[in-house]
């Protein structure tokens, strides 16, 4: 299943737009193909990726980048509604900080420091993914979620999605890995980032989403407790989500 050859829908304008359909959840059921899709931004697209996005009905976009990041980079497409729900990139402005006073970052650093990114996740941004599930609960129309690269804030939010329709957490995490053989990092010819510090930015790690799954359990009790207790997705909420998003197998 993980492998399905239409999860990445290979578009042009954007390299880490994929399906989250066809993963076997509990009893026997498994995420809806072409409901549920996540990707890096999407101000890139071509008039051809937008004509495919059409003809899977994608009508809603959700869009987690920071309010700066939206303004320079925007997209406007006919037909589909915008939604931002801003999670602004602070772990680049603390690289940028600590680069521009001259300290030397070791990947290492930077690992730490996406690791607390993950943890503000949980503890600073739960309103956000909250606001997500309302709108997933309001209506199964296909929607696509997003960031800039598509990996970290829609990574979380995925694992979420993924989690509160019980599909096992090895299984969400695999999903999570598939950005670092999908996505495209950009050309950053003029930056004063080393390399190997750059390529902890711009990809993921196992080390990374276990350190919000680590908060979760630590400091709510786990996932269950966090989606009903933060994010107001309780029992209830999660037997309409499946419902709404699962499919027999």
């Amino acid at each position: 299943m993980l492998h399905h050859p239409d999860r990445s829908l290979k578009l042009s304008g954007a390299s880490n737009f994929r399906d989250l359909g066809g993963y076997a959840a509990t009893d026997g059921m498994a995420v809806k193909w072409r409901r549920l899709f996540r990707s890096d931004h999407l101000a890139s697209l071509t008039r051809q990726d937008e004509q495919s996005l059409a003809a899977l009905g994608v009508v809603r976009a959700f869009d987690f980048r920071g309010v700066g990041e939206r303004a320079a980079v925007p997209y406007n497409w006919s037909g589909m509604a915008q939604h931002s729900l801003p999670i602004e990139p602070t772990v680049v402005q603390r690289m940028k900080d600590l680069i521009d006073a001259g300290h030397e970052v070791t990947p290492a650093e930077t690992v730490e420091l996406m690791q607390h990114t993950y943890r503000a996740f949980v503890h600073d941004n739960a309103d956000r993914f909250a606001s997500l599930f309302e709108h997933l609960l309001q209506s199964d129309a296909p929607l696509v979620f997003h960031c800039t690269a598509g990996k970290d804030r829609t990574g979380f939010a995925a694992a979420l999605i993924l989690l509160a329709l019980g599909v096992p957490r090895d299984v969400v995490m695999q999903d999570y890995l598939l950005t670092n053989d999908l996505y495209r990092m950009p050309a950053l010819s003029t930056s004063k980032t080393p390399q190997e510090v750059l390529n902890v930015l711009w990809r993921v790690q196992e080390a990374f989403l276990d350190a919000a799954m680590q908060a979760v359990e630590k400091d709510y009790g786990g996932v269950e407790a966090y989606l009903a207790d933060v994010l107001g997705v309780g029992s209830r909420e999660r037997a309409q989500l499946k419902e709404m998003y699962l499919t027999q197998t």
